[in-house]
């Protein structure tokens, strides 16, 4: 049997975060569904934020609820702090995933409070799920934004990366997802980072969430596997990005990162050609938005 790599699709939350229209629920919804029958299992479908800073996702209840009744898929949500955190467990949420930079100039300009202050919160939050008796039902993920660099200050110091990463486990993190944010990392820098974080999480999952900025992220995911992560987030079509990266062009493309590891032997569990059919409809969902990706447009080589 060949050893299993798993992909979580970001597209629904990370990918629509910057289109400037609004897609209807109900079109979300196709796309939750139809991606769920391709084989994917984890599918972040949303964000909880307040409505009148991403109207994109005023819906985030609705399309929460729905997602949670697709069968063999954990709906995953992101929250910013804790106040959306306990909204998303007043919810239902499956999956919580908790966001906070390392870098203290993109934490204050992404959430409004410093690092220290979102670390704490997570703990709270940690706690208020334990009190409810949801310990073992609701799965919490922390995604350390600008692990590899940020766009506002430059360098992120390696030492504070672990720093926080050592505080997240000791607060109950049941996930470390490393967020190249901005596309600054490096193979070489991924490696050694990602391989010290394993190290420190022990029984810990740690996944990876790569940004194609400068061209760098599938050969970050090759680096990843090296130090033994098996869990990545992409979006389809490459969609998405972040607000405080210049030039931002969007996260690794789904299919070419599945298309990726099922070439290196790995089992997705995805049906690769299902897929491309996905990512076909995506263009007349999104039909104003500009896509990325190789595969749709080459196709898998005939030896695949």
């Amino acid at each position: 049997m060949r050893e299993h790599a798993s992909v979580r699709e970001v597209g629904l939350r990370d990918g629509l975060q910057l289109v400037k229209s609004v897609l209807d629920t109900d079109i979300k919804m196709q796309w939750c569904e139809r991606q769920a029958a391709c084989g994917f299992r984890d599918i972040e479908v949303t964000s909880f934020v307040p409505a009148k800073v991403i109207p994109q996702f005023a819906d985030a209840a609705e399309v929460l609820n729905r997602a949670k009744n697709i069968p063999g898929l954990r709906a995953a949500v992101l929250v910013p702090n804790l106040k959306w955190g306990l909204r998303a467990l007043d919810e239902g949420a499956e999956k919580i995933t908790f966001v906070l930079s390392i870098s203290e100039a993109h934490n204050q300009a992404n959430v409004r409070r410093s690092t220290d202050q979102s670390i704490r919160e997570f703990a709270d939050l940690a706690a208020a799920r334990n009190q409810r008796g949801l310990g073992n039902s609701v799965s919490l993920s922390v995604a350390m934004a600008t692990t590899f660099g940020c766009s506002l200050q430059g360098k992120v110091d390696e030492a504070r990366v672990y720093a926080v990463a050592q505080q997240l486990l000791a607060s109950g993190a049941d996930e470390l997802n490393l967020a190249d944010t901005v596309g600054y990392g490096n193979p070489a820098q991924v490696k050694r980072i990602t391989a010290e974080v394993i190290n420190m999480a022990v029984d810990v999952p740690v996944a990876c969430h790569f940004h194609d900025t400068r061209g760098m992220g599938i050969a970050n995911v090759v680096s990843a596997l090296d130090s033994g992560i098996r869990r990545f987030d992409a979006s389809l079509g490459g969609l998405g990005g972040c607000p405080f990266a210049k030039g931002a062009s969007g996260n690794i493309a789904t299919e070419d990162c599945v298309y990726l590891l099922e070439n290196m032997g790995f089992d997705t569990g995805i049906d690769l050609l299902a897929l491309l059919g996905v990512r076909e409809r995506l263009n007349q969902w999104l039909a104003d938005e500009p896509l990325e990706g190789k595969l749709l447009k080459a196709g898998p080589a005939k030896t695949f």
